[in-house]
């Protein structure tokens, strides 16, 4: 099973600055373009950290807050950034990045992990070529039902299984799937429905065996 990749999503006009840029034309930059944080580059545009508005507020704050530094990673303390004057002194450091080819769900669970909102994104290289952010991971569960009903059966029932395409029922409603028929035995239903949730754009995920629905309906009818 394929989900979509972080260069698929991501943007890539990304505001960028280096160390030795200014804290004005920071704040203007993070107001300009309504931002809450700039990455900070090196000469072939590698990121080296992050200006966030929490750091630019330092300078508010006063020297006299007292703050650790990061652990060991060379991040200014609360102190430092401060009296800093440009990006070098006020960055945090390292900069959290995502590979372009990574996942949506390699890029949900580093956010989810360190609490934030974006990620950077680096080619191969290292190279910054965009930015990805959580509502940009959203947009999975956009995809539409018929996309979603596709691709389940042709990787998971098809590719992933080995059944027929018409080997079971394959409904998706706002991203709800609901699988009905008789499972070999050799598929249990909790690996079918692990597949299914594999599948971007899947919200939930009900097996329902061959024979139910007539018996529920046959209960219905009944009253």
């Amino acid at each position: 099973m394929k989900h979509q990749k972080v260069c698929d999503l991501m943007s890539d006009a990304v505001v960028r600055v280096q160390r030795g840029t200014p804290f004005k034309e920071i704040a203007h930059l993070l107001l300009e373009y309504d931002i809450t944080a700039v990455p900070v580059v090196d000469e072939e545009t590698r990121p080296v950290g992050v200006v966030s508005e929490a750091d630019l507020l330092h300078k508010m704050w006063g020297q006299d807050l007292e703050g650790p530094a990061g652990e060991g990673d060379g991040t200014p303390s609360a102190g430092a950034k401060a009296s800093a004057t440009d990006a070098a002194g006020l960055m945090t450091s390292p900069a959290l990045c995502a590979r372009e080819d990574w996942s949506v769900v390699d890029a949900a669970r580093v956010m989810a992990r360190h609490g934030i909102k974006r990620l950077l994104v680096v080619d191969g290289s290292g190279r910054l070529i965009g930015v990805v952010s959580r509502s940009d991971l959203l947009r999975v569960f956009l995809r539409k039902d018929r996309a979603i009903r596709t691709e389940i059966i042709e990787e998971a029932l098809v590719r992933s299984l080995g059944l027929a395409p018409s080997s079971l029922q394959v409904d998706v409603e706002h991203g709800h799937v609901v699988v009905s028929g008789r499972l070999p035995g050799e598929v249990t239903v909790s690996q079918l429905e692990e597949l299914c949730r594999r599948v971007d754009g899947v919200v939930a995920v009900e097996f329902r065996p061959a024979g139910e629905a007539g018996a529920e309906d046959a209960a219905t009818a009944g009253h």
